[in-house]
């Protein structure tokens, strides 16, 4: 077993669960594993509620299915294109979405969709189905898969809206919003809302009207009138999102968040941030400057990868910064990351 490995209150229960795992041959995270079998087993007493269990068990179901079917293709970057299923493909929204499938595509990037007809649709012509992942949903009415889609073995269908929400977020590099309704609606925000507070990583979101169009104008238009207006977000969240007409000006804004930046990772008390090349010392003093409203702890600086990456192999190639993070100001990392990328 993983040296890592939580021990219950049961010695006896934890040696049967690592007798199970070496019946089972043994594999990846055996420490979580473990502690993910000794929790099921106390579903026995603690839910009572057949329909509760049944949510737990298929979550965990669809999820293990989803990161299954994403791990082989870890090394690309994807970007989640959202928007309307009700679009007709004679409308210009429609075949902006398949420009900005095929381009977004053409600049190294992988394309999920919801895998619906429509705006979902578009994405995936545009980018063609070999560079195409559909994340479909079950619904009191049938939603069948777009047919760009629908026979390929990138198409996961989902019971639940929360497993196929994280799984869009948890493997998007960016994502772009087309017009919709609702659901277009609740994905911007969960995602803005995410981003804000931490639980996701700091990506590009884009939102795309029409050319002269007006949805998303309107739509950042409330949100200054009455969010920033009334102190209910900060300015700097309003970096978390741009809005455009134009699709080669979207495609751009995703290529140059990666131009130089790669991620980051807490690692104890620090912020590391990896990226392709690190500032200079006087790129240093001007971050520690220019940022230190967000710095809790240790200032900018240089760092080689820590023990916990490398432990876990991630991208030790890599250059690295690392600071302390007071954890709220996401909206200025994310203007921290446009500057890096100007290295």
């Amino acid at each position: 077993m993983d040296k890592r490995a939580r021990p219950s209150s049961n010695p006896e229960l934890d040696r049967r669960i690592r007798e199970l795992i070496n019946f089972k041959g043994g594999g990846h995270n055996q420490d979580i594993v473990a502690d993910l079998v000794a929790q099921s087993l106390r579903l026995l007493h603690d839910v009572e509620d057949r329909g509760d269990v049944r949510v737990i068990n298929t979550a965990v179901r669809e999820l293990r299915y989803a990161f299954r079917l994403f791990a082989p293709y870890a090394g690309k970057r994807k970007v989640t294109i959202f928007g309307s299923a009700r679009t007709a493909p004679e409308s210009t929204e429609y075949r902006q979405a398949v420009e900005f499938g095929r381009k977004i595509a053409d600049a190294g990037f992988m394309v999920i969709t919801g895998a619906g007809p429509g705006i979902m649709q578009a994405g995936h012509e545009g980018a063609g189905v070999e560079r195409s992942f559909g994340a479909n949903i079950r619904l009191p009415w049938e939603q069948g898969a777009n047919p760009v889609i629908a026979e390929d073995k990138k198409l996961i269908t989902f019971k639940y809206f929360f497993t196929r929400k994280l799984t869009f977020i948890r493997h998007s590099d960016a994502i772009a919003l087309f017009p919709g309704g609702f659901g277009t609606m609740d994905e911007s925000y969960e995602a803005l809302t995410l981003m804000q507070t931490g639980k996701s990583q700091l990506m590009p979101l884009v939102l795309v009207d029409k050319p002269g169009g007006t949805y998303w104008k309107t739509w950042d238009k409330n949100v200054r009138e009455h969010l920033l207006r009334n102190e209910l977000i900060s300015p700097e969240d309003l970096g978390l999102y741009h809005v455009t007409d134009n699709v080669d000006e979207a495609v751009k804004h995703i290529a140059r968040f990666y131009r130089n930046f790669h991620s980051t990772r807490f690692v104890r008390d620090l912020l590391v941030v990896r990226l392709k090349n690190a500032p200079t010392p006087t790129g240093l003093a001007a971050l520690n400057e220019d940022f230190a409203d967000i710095i809790a702890g240790e200032p900018f600086h240089v760092i080689p990868p820590t023990p916990e990456e490398t432990d876990d192999g991630e991208h030790l190639d890599l250059n690295r910064i690392a600071f302390g993070f007071n954890r709220r100001g996401y909206g200025r990392l994310r203007q921290l990351i446009d500057v890096l990328n100007q290295y």
